[in-house]
Parts: C-alpha cells; sequence; structure tokens
C-alpha cells in the first residue's frame, strides 16, 4: 500500500520515462491522446501499481520461498537465495533489454509505417498495455537460465537432455514468444532470439554447475 502511494505521487515522472523510447521513435509532431474521459486517470493507476509491484518484487520473491521452503530438502535449500537473487537480476536485466533495445526498434519500425496522410495517434492505455506486456514477458524470459540451473541441481534436469531436446526446444521458444507479445512477427521474433541465447547460456549454465560435483553425483548420471 505504502509504495503503491509513493509510486502514484510521481505517476507522472514514471509514465514519462515510460515514454521516453517512444517520444524519441515519434515524429516531432506526434503526441498521445486519450479517448475517454477517465482513461488518463486510469492509466495513472495502472502505473502506480505496476511501479509497486516492480519495487516490491524482492519482498514477493520471499515470500514464495517461505511457502515453497517447507517442502525442499536440506540440500535444496541451499541453493534458493542465490536463485531468488539472481531472479531479480536477470528479470531486471530483461526489462531494461525490452526497454532499451526491443522498444526504440520496435517502435521505430511500426512508425516508419505513417505517411504525410497516415499520421499516428497512440492512446495512453494501448502504449501503456503493450509496454507492460513487453516488459514482463522479457523479464520472464530471462530468468531461464536461472531457472534451468536451479532444476539442474535438484536433479530434475541435465545438460545431456536440454543438448538432445534442443530442436524441440526451438519450437516451443517461438510459440512462447507467440503467446507473450502482440500478434506481430517483428516483436515475436525479437524475443524468439534473445530466448534462443538465452536456451544455449542455459545449457553452458548447466554443464558448468555438473563439473563442480563428482561425476556420480551428477543429476541424471544413475
Amino acid at each position: 500500500g505504502i509504495l503503491f502511494v509513493i509510486c502514484y505521487f510521481f505517476k507522472k515522472n514514471l509514465f514519462e520515462i515510460l515514454t521516453i523510447p517512444l517520444a524519441v521513435a515519434m515524429p516531432e509532431s506526434g503526441t498521445m491522446i486519450f479517448t475517454s474521459l477517465p482513461e488518463a486517470f486510469f492509466t495513472y493507476l495502472k502505473v502506480a501499481f505496476f511501479g509497486a509491484i516492480f519495487l516490491a518484487s524482492p519482498y514477493i520473491l520471499y515470500q514464495i520461498w517461505k511457502f515453497v521452503s517447507p517442502g525442499l530438502f536440506e540440500s535444496e535449500k541451499k541453493y534458493v537465495f542465490p536463485f531468488m537473487f539472481f531472479s531479480v537480476i536477470f528479470f531486471l536485466g530483461g526489462s531494461a533489454f525490452a526497454y532499451y533495445v526491443v522498444f526504440p526498434f520496435g517502435f521505430k519500425f511500426f512508425l516508419a509505417f505513417g505517411t504525410d496522410f497516415i499520421k499516428p495517434m497512440l492512446s495512453i492505455r494501448e502504449y501503456l498495455s503493450f509496454s507492460f506486456k513487453l516488459l514482463l514477458a522479457f523479464g520472464i524470459i530471462f530468468e531461464l537460465p536461472v531457472f534451468m540451473f536451479f532444476l539442474s541441481r535438484i536433479g530434475l534436469i541435465n545438460s545431456r537432455t536440454l543438448t538432445a531436446k534442443r530442436k524441440y526446444a526451438i519450437l516451443v521458444i517461438f510459440i512462447t514468444a507467440a503467446l507473450f507479445t502482440p500478434p506481430d512477427v517483428v516483436t515475436q521474433v525479437m524475443m524468439a532470439l534473445p530466448l534462443i541465447l538465452l536456451y544455449e547460456i542455459s545449457v553452458w549454465v548447466v554443464k558448468l554447475g555438473e563439473k563442480k560435483v563428482p561425476r556420480e553425483e551428477t543429476p541424471g548420471n544413475e
């Protein structure tokens, strides 16, 4: 509640930060609009809400850990805190990738279809929905190496399985990109390519983790 109030106090600043990539990509005469009386008000509420969730994410992860920790073995619990730490780092990294790389490229690509007759008139509600979906989606997919490493440490996967199933993983990646992104090929490809790279990094991370334990203890080598 407190974080929401703080974020609402800075709602205009947060929204301005969120729209910087769009402002850079839009023509000088470009502007944003709202198409109903309460749209701007509810947009600011959403900005404050998602900002509060973003700031509270470490605490939310801690509560998730408290919920699942009773069901873990002692040997598994030692991986939880590193998992939480790197989960936050990778989530922020994914959101930053979307903001600094995907947003500028994607916005310029779509706005390039405008002409002297066809002018962009973007709704703040639609932009907020579009941008938050991408920030969340890229934040989640960048968790892949951390998630894979955690699964390997508790014995559910190993590097040989990941390598053997690579072609199926790539298919799942493109399906996932289609589900997590707006219905356009450009955005889907911009998500799928980093995700494929993250999958390869995950294989390498899992292999690296397996080398640090005796072979007979490596998951999947029974």
